[in-house]
């Protein structure tokens, strides 16, 4: 008889303590969104299906990649014990063994560990298991670092901020801002409403609204909390076209109109209304300091910002609705926006500064967008524009450096301004060669602390490396 080889089980721990109650603990990875907001943004994790919640006997259906290729991976839970344990359990995917368990111990009545322990086995001949070993130990390290520093910084943000249950309508949910606010949203405890366009598939969290249409029905917020406005045209995909243009501006102030005035018509509104906006505000104005009483620039984007914070009037004259306009910088992830698309060329060592490299860029750690989206939830005394953006804006050279620095590439080439202006035109003058300089003063004020205030630490978090010490 042929001898079937013993499997080759591999183990890999990751611990660490929170200040929080282990209920508090458990009950976090409970809640919706929590599996999305530990999907690390390098490589985030995608469900197609889901039964239940973290009890035993529920199961997950996802699509992760390994490499560049995408793979299925089906789960079921198992060993459910509140406040204790939970584990996931591989039934398809790419390894042979995969078992995952969560355990959860207090260490007194205000602090407890989480403990992520993982069982697993690689498919394959003993060599080919042995290097993958290797590279699979690396990418746990890396993600699991990633996941206790996010949850970390989730719990003090949630705590510091102790609120009853919300219900809070979010549009544009599905857009890499609202993707990262929802499920820390639904991960703080509150229900969330999504407006979507077309159909519903779930009317427990979706309502269907039609902007271009003039289309929503005010029934939806009956007994909402808040509202938060993200929704608006891609500005920065494809060339602006005259229609392109015309779009961007629809998306965002007829959207506007019609949820602000829908809003102020009720007879008990939502009292806060969050609506996006951006930097883009400001314009080009070299090295100014910028506060958010400065005024507005006067090229195509100001103008675009400008008639998007003119379209919360009807919400803002009602009387009884708190009317913040957030003012956005750019927004770093590598789920999307503009760190996605530089980290490929800078991966060749094919990146550098775009122009002079002497414009300024304020930037922000998109959980530090979340952070002040939800710190403007729960700040009374902030009304108005206010700026989002992390207090060290700084020159696009600089940002050019340190990202190679933290990818460990050269960024010795430079975009000359002639073939930005060849390629990109307007979009290339106005987005990419223009310089705006905001200070979160408003922020400060109020009492947000930002979780990435330099741009390397920001980064590293992002890209799953080690935090300096």
């Amino acid at each position: 008889m042929r001898k079937v080889s013993p499997l080759k089980t591999r183990f890999f721990v990751k611990r660490s303590s929170f200040p929080v109650p282990v209920s508090e603990l458990f009950a976090w990875h409970q809640r919706p969104g929590a599996l999305e907001r530990l999907s690390p943004p390098w490589n985030p994790v995608r469900v197609l299906a889901r039964s239940g919640g973290i009890e035993t006997g529920a199961e997950a259906l996802l699509r992760v990649r390994i490499g560049p290729l995408p793979v299925t991976w089906r789960a079921r839970h198992l060993d459910y014990e509140k406040d204790r344990r939970f584990c996931d359990q591989q039934l398809r995917g790419p390894f042979k063994l995969w078992r995952h368990t969560h355990l959860f111990e207090p260490i007194d009545a205000h602090r407890s560990i989480l403990e992520d322990r993982i069982e697993y086995a690689l498919p394959g001949p003993a060599l080919v298991t042995r290097l993958g070993g290797r590279r699979v130990e690396t990418s746990l390290e890396r993600v699991f670092r990633y996941r206790h520093q996010t949850l970390a910084a989730d719990l003090e943000t949630i705590f510091r901020y102790r609120s009853r249950p919300l219900r809070i309508v979010v549009s544009g949910a599905s857009g890499v801002l609202g993707s990262a606010l929802v499920p820390f949203l639904g991960c703080a405890g509150h229900r969330v409403i999504r407006l979507v366009r077309g159909s519903v598939r779930d009317p427990l969290s979706e309502a269907a609204w039609d902007p271009d249409a003039g289309r929503l029905d005010p029934g939806i917020f009956n007994g909402v909390d808040a509202v938060i406005h993200l929704c608006g045209e891609n500005i920065g995909r494809g060339r602006w076209t005259a229609v392109k243009k015309q779009r961007i501006i629809d998306s965002r102030v007829r959207s506007t109109q019609l949820l602000a005035a829908t809003l102020s018509r009720l007879q008990a509104p939502p009292p806060v209304l969050l609506s996006a906006s951006a930097i883009g505000y400001y314009g080009d104005r070299g090295s100014s300091i910028l506060l958010e009483d400065a005024g507005c620039g006067r090229d195509f984007v100001s103008e675009v910002c400008a008639r998007w914070e003119q379209a919360t009037a009807p919400a803002r004259e009602c009387g009884g609705i708190r009317v913040v306009q957030l003012r956005i910088g750019v927004v770093l992830t590598p789920r999307g926006g503009a760190l996605a698309q530089m980290l490929p060329v800078y991966r060749l060592g094919l990146g550098g500064p775009i122009g002079d490299g002497r414009q300024f860029i304020s930037w922000i750690h998109v959980d530090d967008l979340v952070g002040a989206i939800y710190h403007a939830l729960f700040t009374p005394e902030l009304t108005g524009p206010v700026n989002v953006g992390a207090p060290a804006a700084g020159r696009q050279q600089d940002f050019a450096a340190d990202l190679a620095v933290v990818i460990g590439r050269p960024a010795r080439l430079r975009l000359a301004p002639t073939l930005i202006r060849t390629c990109y035109g307007q979009k290339g003058e106005e987005i990419l060669l223009a310089g705006t300089r905001v200070f979160p003063r408003k922020l400060l004020q109020t009492g947000y602390r930002f979780r990435y205030p330099e741009l390397r630490s920001a980064l590293r978090h992002l890209l799953g490396l080690p935090l300096p010490r």
